[in-house]
């Protein structure tokens, strides 16, 4: 038997059990599982090994690379300038960043960038992976290219540079950088260990990815499809997340760093009525109930150009509709997830906020066996 460590409530034991037996059947190598309550963390189980050599055991305090489940964070910090007045989602992306009119984009809206409905969904080529690791130069770049679609008539996943739009008009905003504002306005008074980027200082701690089997593209796939211009524009190899220029980076919707724990405290104050609470029980008010309505404003419901899939997207998250592919279809509840695998899904209706963090990255970017499993479980324990 998989040994793991930890505790939980005896309400959450069957996702510890289908937790425990991906373990031990070996499609996971080493990872973590977190669900709060009230705001409260009530499991908060790890597993397994940090390195594919098995000879590192996963341990509290071991993070790695949660690739999108970083967007949640992103737009968390946007959300809270929402929540203070600063920043208004129908409002156009020019009016903070005006460099972003270039290329006919005057009129695309904060929300299109949330909302995964923009049109601009990756780089123009050329670009190199060089290029979105420079802030400065990746956002230069999206300011002054053209949309592929006209914005806010379809979707189409912003797998890699949702974070550094969101985030540049955070900075435009605020002066301080997506990295800075995340790390001071809400990981840092929740204490909660959680970076986007990495600092050198907890480089010790991180289990690096493991690369999911290839996933051949669609022989058929017209080279000048959204789905191609995104996810060549760059191309992007796991085990780049292994380097530390990739760590020192501010990628706001892939290179976040973390586990289950500090995912679940951080996005509990989405099911907390807007409070989350820090390690020495201290509460922390970061989004009012409005703001937490407005993550379920519908920008876009049908199949996203980049993954093929049918989403329904809130303002940041994806929300659940009829066709939801992970089959969530109660309530209020918004969720994301990263490459390979990993989830967080908040349930505002029952308070509850689950995350699941994983080493061993699996085919495809929407779930993965595990994650799908403890999604098909949570409903029957919530009743």
């Amino acid at each position: 038997m998989a040994e793991i460590s930890g505790r939980t409530d005896d309400r959450f034991q069957p996702l510890v059990d289908i937790f425990q037996a991906q373990l031990e059947n070996g499609y996971d190598l080493g990872s973590s599982l977190a669900v709060a309550v009230d705001g409260e963390l009530v499991c908060d189980v790890w597993g397994g090994w940090a390195d594919e050599a098995k000879s590192k055991p996963w341990e509290a305090d071991t993070i790695t690379n949660v690739w999108s489940t970083t967007k949640t964070m992103t737009t968390l910090s946007a959300l809270l300038l929402v929540d203070r007045g600063l920043l208004d989602p129908d409002e156009t992306v020019v009016n903070y960043w005006p460099e972003f009119a270039a290329g006919g984009k005057e009129d695309i809206r904060i929300r299109h960038l949330m909302g995964h409905t923009s049109g601009v969904s990756a780089w123009d080529q050329p670009v190199t992976i060089d290029d979105i690791l420079d802030d400065e130069k990746a956002t230069a770049m999206l300011a002054a290219q053209e949309p592929w679609w006209e914005p806010g008539t379809a979707s189409g996943y912003h797998a890699l540079n949702q974070g550094h739009l969101v985030g540049e008009v955070i900075r435009r905003i605020d002066g301080r950088g997506l990295k800075q504002f995340f790390a001071e306005e809400i990981a840092g008074p929740l204490n909660a260990d959680f970076t986007i980027g990495s600092p050198p200082e907890n480089h010790h701690r991180i289990s690096d990815v493991i690369p999911p089997p290839p996933q051949p593209l669609p022989e058929d796939l017209d080279p000048e499809s959204v789905a191609i211009k995104t996810f060549a524009g760059p191309a992007v190899e796991a085990d780049i997340a292994h380097t530390d220029r990739w760590r020192a980076a501010t990628i706001g919707a892939a290179n976040g760093h973390g586990n289950a724990r500090s995912v679940a405290a951080i996005q509990a104050a989405v099911t907390n009525g807007g409070v989350a609470h820090n390690t020495d029980g201290v509460a922390v008010d970061l989004l009012s109930a409005d703001t937490l309505d407005r993550i379920f404003e519908v920008q876009y419901d049908g199949i996203d150009l980049v993954l093929g899939l049918p989403i329904r997207y809130g303002l940041g998250y994806a929300v659940p509709g009829p066709n939801d592919p992970m089959g969530l279809g109660w309530g209020r509840v918004c969720h994301w997830g990263g490459w390979g695998g990993s989830i967080v899904l908040n349930d505002l209706d029952n308070r509850v906020t689950m995350a699941y963090m994983m080493n061993r990255m699996q085919a495809g970017l929407v779930g993965n066996e595990t994650s799908f499993a403890l999604l098909m479980a949570l409903p029957g324990i919530l009743g």
